[in-house]
């Protein structure tokens, strides 16, 4: 465990639970803790994770932006349409699918399948996070589950408990925005 690690960790969780809590500096602190993990994930060869966080900066911006945007401080959690769904999915397999083909046949990365798929169905969470959309909690549990494994496999002990910090903050968070939501309708 490095320097890196233990502050990632530490800005990761914070992030993760200002997201849970609706507070815009989630995305302020995200930003600090994907430059810490661009470096970290990079040194272990996981370079779709990599990549990842170096994507999420401008995900995070406009993430910040649209949460700015509104004024009156309401915070409005949507669901997604049966269109947006399909659109979605479909994104997420064909796009995580080259990914881990270009991995596989250019570089030396380890695991490149499963970091392809997590790292694009980790892109269409922060996505979610963005517009406001609960399917985002749902997508993180999944993607949660697989990083914890993929982190032990690595030796990325701190980085395994923190995705496992993050599973039960995106569970938690899915209640939280579902409370909301039912709230948001009466």
């Amino acid at each position: 465990m490095d320097t890196l690690e233990i502050v990632g960790f530490i800005s990761g969780f914070a992030g993760v639970f200002l997201t849970v809590k609706k507070n815009k500096w989630c995305f302020p602190i995200g930003i600090i803790n994907v430059i810490l993990s661009c470096f970290l994930f990079y040194e272990s060869r996981l370079y779709a994770d990599s990549l990842q966080q170096l994507i999420y900066i401008p995900l995070l911006i406009v993430g910040w932006l649209n949460w700015n945007a509104n004024t009156n401080d309401e915070f409005a959690v949507e669901h997604l349409n049966k269109k947006e769904i399909v659109i979605y999915f479909s994104l997420f397999v064909s796009s995580g699918i080259l990914l881990g083909y270009l991995l596989k046949t250019f570089s030396n990365a380890s695991y490149p399948w499963i970091d392809s798929l997590a790292t694009t169905a980790s892109f269409l969470a922060q996505y979610l996070i963005a517009k406001k959309k609960i399917e985002n909690w749902i997508v993180w549990i999944a993607v949660n589950v697989v990083y914890i494994a993929v982190y032990l496999q690595k030796d990325l002990e701190l980085y395994a408990v923190l995705y496992l910090v993050y599973l039960i903050l995106a569970i938690q968070g899915y209640y939280q925005w579902r409370k909301h939501l039912t709230e948001q309708a009466a």
